[in-house]
Order: C-alpha cells, then structure tokens, then sequence
C-alpha cells in the first residue's frame, strides 16, 4: 500500500469494499491469524479487505508455501504478512511512505519469531525498487495501489520487460470495479477475475518453463 507517491500505495476497502477505513486489520489465515495490524489515517490507504484477502489466498494457497514473494504497495502489509503467515519463504515489503514504513516496522517488532528474517522492508517508490531486481527473482508480486493512479500498469510493464517473475508465477492486481482486466502482453494468461463489492480482483500467470 503505499504511496504513489503519498497518496498511498495499498488498497482495498475493507471486506471488500465499503466506505471507512477501520482502526486495524487481521491476518486471517496461518501462523499470525488473528494478529492486528494498525491501518493509519493516510490518504488512499485502503487494506484490502478481509473477504478479499480470503478469496486470493484461496486461489494462493497451492503455491505460497515457501514462495518468494514482493508487496510493492504495501501500507499495513495486509497482503505481503499474509503471505508469510502462510508459508512464504521470504516477502518483501516495498513502501515509500515514512509513517506507513514505521507502522510497518513496529508490526514486525510485535509479530516476533521469524518475521524478521523472513519479511524485508523496503522505503522505496514501488518503480524503482522493481528496477534493481534480478530477472526471475519473484514468485508472487501484489499490486494494490491507489485506484486510478496508473500505478498497477505500470508495475505491470515493469515486471514483464525485466521478466522478474519465475515461469508459473503469479500477479496479483487490485483495482477498481469499473476497470477492465489488465494485462501485461504476450507470456501470461488471466487466471483469476473476480469482482467483489468495489473491488476488481484479477490473478495473471507467468507462462513458460
């Protein structure tokens, strides 16, 4: 979730989509389940919510055990430490803004165990961090940032013209309900298209070997 650039890169009204934004939200699956993580009175944060976290770690959950994995807008890191309470190997979170960035830090601090070796915090702008990446470093990327940004197309070319995602491997796109399925071209499939309240949630899938 984070900015784009202090507008907040990370998404989803809660349960999918209604208005306020709560105080917290849970991890709701694996090791953390039912952990808190603080959501800040930040312009665009929306954490996705839980029947949408729900759904994708549904359609995840064959391959996010020991999955590397990127957040690149990340917010309270409702995804990204979803993910690890599930099984990722490692899950990088990518935020630029520095009071997302200190809520982040303070919820690895309470997570305790293997959080801090397995979960890596990145003050960064999402374009740039993706820019330093090793071609097929990544198994699994989210990207939910601020609706209408721009940002999602973006990260999306970015990750297909540096083929940083392995063969078989998965992004995960939140948008707006009104906006059509993105793609990143030649070399993917739409594996997943499901609107959910004000939420447009879309799962594409490296091809290759």
């Amino acid at each position: 979730m984070t900015s784009a650039k202090s507008r907040h890169q990370h998404g989803g009204a809660a349960g999918g989509g209604s208005g306020k934004t709560p105080g917290y939200v849970r991890i709701i699956g694996g090791e953390w389940r039912g952990r808190r993580l603080p959501v800040l009175d930040l312009p665009g944060l929306r954490p996705s919510g839980d029947r949408a976290r729900e759904t994708l770690f549904n359609w995840l959950q064959p391959c996010i055990h020991g999955a590397h994995c990127a957040d690149l807008f990340a917010g309270t890191g409702a995804l990204g430490l979803e993910a690890a309470s599930r099984g990722a190997a490692e899950v990088t979170l990518v935020e630029s803004a520095p009071p997302a960035m200190q809520a982040l830090r303070g919820a690895l601090t309470r997570l305790g165990g293997t959080a801090g070796a397995r979960v890596r915090l990145e003050q960064s702008d999402a374009l740039l961090w993706l820019a330093t990446q090793a071609p097929r470093s990544l198994d699994i990327v989210f990207i939910d940032p601020p609706f209408d940004s721009g940002m999602d197309t973006r990260a999306l070319e970015l990750l297909a013209r540096r083929d940083l995602v392995r063969p078989g491997g998965l992004v995960y796109v939140e948008s707006a309900r009104s906006a059509p399925p993105p793609h990143p071209g030649l070399g993917w499939e739409l594996a997943r298209d499901k609107v959910l309240g004000e939420v447009r949630m879309v799962l594409l899938r490296k091809l290759g070997s």
